[in-house]
């Protein structure tokens, strides 16, 4: 049976595919974009958080991790998370030790059976409502023997099933995961390649590749682009999108205004965040912007 780190699983979702659905959250990422939401999703191995508003500053975490480097916000001193391995001895009783609670651990080990059952408990909803299972991140995609199995077991049990890509991974992987999809929403960030890289670590070949694979394949696919200031949110960069969407077969396109509402979780994680105190981004403000992929001739929605 297979494994993978789970961050979280949430239920009664409905933005993550048809009818009512269960979203399962894998952690690992190969993009490092820099506008992202779920920096706890980047890494593989579960990780240790701090929260500012829960620490009292007794120092009990510091005691109970002998050796660990200290950090200090706002006056109260903590362990350092960055230097903290999650999984060891010293972090569990760290948690376990805080007071305010203001430590926890992103991410836990689960296998393909466990995560089956929790999902499997809501299946009068998914048959009453038309919805069923996403998988998430992170890139869910980067555990594929992980996906494959769940994605086998749930679709021998009648579910429909979704996955949340960014679609960089290889096409043997991704051709495997396809053959078990109903749907597929995939993230694509920027037209140009050089600027996906600055954007995100990596290109959009991949990409682009594997969004005509899942179409040619009979995937209901839907691409979704994050619209980030000085990133891509030009008309000239809609435009240019909307070639790319048409070349690879695309029709519709879910544009997803800019926010900040994971700022707060860079500061649990001990980070930087680059677009500290940037305004959000709200419909109003892409009109434009979304008239350029209708005047191309593909269907953009918020």
């Amino acid at each position: 049976m297979q494994s993978a780190t789970v961050f979280n699983v949430q239920k009664f979702s409905l933005d993550d595919g048809p009818g009512i659905r269960t979203v399962v959250f894998l952690k690992g990422c190969p993009l490092r974009c820099y506008w992202c939401s779920n920096p706890e999703s980047q890494a593989r191995a579960p990780q240790l958080e701090w929260d500012e508003k829960g620490c009292v500053g007794c120092g009990a975490c510091l005691a109970a991790c002998p050796g660990a480097p200290a950090a200090q916000t706002g006056g109260k001193r903590h362990v350092d998370v960055r230097a903290v391995d999650a999984g060891s001895p010293e972090a569990g009783a760290a948690v376990a030790g805080c007071p305010g609670r203001a430590l926890s651990v992103a991410g836990r080990t689960r296998t393909t059976g466990d995560v089956l059952e929790e999902c499997m408990q809501d299946e009068p909803f998914y048959q009453q409502s038309g919805g069923g299972v996403t998988l998430s991140g992170g890139e869910p995609l980067t555990w594929p023997d992980f996906c494959v199995e769940l994605l086998g077991m749930l679709r021998e049990a009648g579910v429909d099933t979704n996955v949340e890509t960014t679609a960089h991974v290889a096409p043997a992987d991704f051709d495997r995961v396809c053959a078990l999809l109903d749907h597929a929403y995939i993230d694509m960030k920027h037209w140009d390649a050089a600027a996906h890289r600055e954007g995100t670590g990596v290109t959009n070949e991949f990409i682009l590749a594997n969004t005509r694979r899942a179409i040619e394949r009979g995937v209901d696919v839907l691409v979704r682009t994050p619209v980030i200031p000085g990133f891509n949110d030009s008309v000239d960069d809609a435009r240019r999108l909307a070639e790319r969407l048409r070349e690879v077969g695309a029709t519709r396109v879910q544009l997803l205004p800019f926010h900040n509402f994971g700022e707060s979780k860079y500061d649990r994680l001990g980070r930087d965040y680059r677009l500290h105190g940037l305004t959000n981004l709200h419909e109003e403000d892409l009109e434009e912007f979304r008239r350029a992929y209708l005047d191309a001739g593909v269907d953009a929605f918020f």
